[in-house]
């Protein structure tokens, strides 16, 4: 039976063996797992943190996403993503999301499917705050 290890949003550090813990499971010959890293650039500038915010129904909205790709990837074990919320400086992971099938190809297709899901649906926003002090928002990972 398919399951949703983790899911939700939360404000501590995010341990990626804790998300593939959480989809492990014996009939799983394959963990795939994902880690969004805050990078230390964009478009040209120096970033030097990012400060994450999220609507009040973000933790449902991330366990519907995860229901969701169990629902379209019926070869999936389980399921796991969180995402992290307020500030969060270079090299700090922002997603971590995990999937657990039989075989690499169905959990590696679910897993980049489960990301994009949650980059889409969401509600965070963040603002990223760069190396000569000036900020900017992005409305949504």
């Amino acid at each position: 039976m398919s399951r949703v290890g983790r899911a939700g949003v939360t404000d501590q550090p995010l341990e990626p063996e804790v998300i593939d813990a959480s989809v492990s499971d014996p009939v799983a010959g394959a963990v795939v797992s994902f880690a969004g890293v805050v990078r230390n650039h964009d478009s040209g500038r120096e970033v030097r943190e990012l400060e994450y915010s999220a609507h009040p129904s973000a933790d449902e909205i991330v366990r519907r996403v995860c229901e969701e790709i169990l629902r379209r990837h019926p070869e999936v074990t389980a399921v796991a993503a969180v995402h992290r919320v307020g500030t969060l400086m270079v090299g700090e992971i922002a997603l971590a999301a995990a999937v657990s099938a039989a075989h690499r190809q169905p959990a590696f297709r679910a897993c980049a499917d489960l990301v994009d899901l949650v980059k889409e649906r969401l509600p965070v926003w963040k603002r990223q705050v760069f190396a000569d002090g000036s900020d900017e928002w992005v409305g949504s990972t």
